[in-house]
């Protein structure tokens, strides 16, 4: 493969761009190709190399171990203790990450299977995002609501809003206790898009029903996370 000496980006920014993009998708695991590999490959200067991977190490994306080689720096994973109900933001901001969420669906649907058995109601109001820490893709959540939350859940922008404070703090809502079952499953198509993963790779799911103080059903979500960027934590006593 070659760099475009035609692109208006230098072709240490193009080789950059490249490497990042190959680590986000799996394709480097866990170090990447020397020097001398990414320059027969790409066909460019030992210069440009080492511009382009100083760039990933001082954005933290790539460490150098001196006689080994330049790996691929993990950070640790974001961890979730479910003995509390937290929001994915709270989660997020407290590891020092940056959260946010990209709205891929938001819709009344016909109810089905695991959330037709938690409401007992044919029509639920399905919110679908796309959650990041700090840019980086880590989540899909997938929320379903009774229409009486849901109609008055709408009319905020779910873009930027953190839903459990709008439950809380607009609607009113008192959370009490939770339901929950960990599970994994294999990524699909779909899945793999989004969280830049390879298709069939290992994904753990969290589904969740949320009651309030009354006993009501507020919500039922279901989580899917990279396991390799999100994990969950308990602690236990005995009695």
């Amino acid at each position: 493969m070659k760099l475009h000496p035609s692109n208006p980006l230098p072709l240490h920014v193009q080789l950059r761009n490249f490497i990042e993009k190959r680590i986000k998708i799996g394709d480097y695991q866990e170090k990447i190709p020397s020097e001398r590999e990414l320059m027969d490959q790409f066909e460019v200067s030992r210069a440009t190399v080492r511009e382009a991977v100083s760039n990933l190490v001082n954005d933290g994306i790539l460490e150098k171990v001196h006689g080994k080689g330049t790996f691929i720096k993990q950070a640790p994973p974001v961890q979730d203790w479910i003995n509390r109900i937290n929001s994915f933001t709270e989660t997020i901001r407290e590891t020092g990450r940056i959260p946010g969420a990209k709205l891929l669906t938001n819709e009344v649907i016909n109810a089905k299977e695991k959330p037709l058995t938690v409401f007992q109601e044919k029509r639920l109001y399905f919110i679908e995002r796309l959650r990041y820490a700090s840019n980086q893709p880590i989540a899909i959540e997938q929320h379903y609501y009774p229409p009486i939350i849901g109609q008055q859940l709408q009319v905020f922008d779910l873009n930027e809003a953190v839903i459990y404070d709008l439950l809380e703090n607009e609607l009113g809502i008192q959370f009490y206790e939770t339901d929950e079952l960990i599970t994994c499953m294999s990524a699909s198509p779909k899945e793999a898009l989004l969280l830049e993963v390879a298709e069939g790779t290992s994904l753990l799911v969290m589904e969740r029903v949320l009651y309030d103080q009354l006993g009501n059903r507020i919500e039922f979500l279901t989580s899917v996370y990279r396991p390799d960027l999100f994990t969950f934590r308990i602690r236990r006593h005995r009695f």
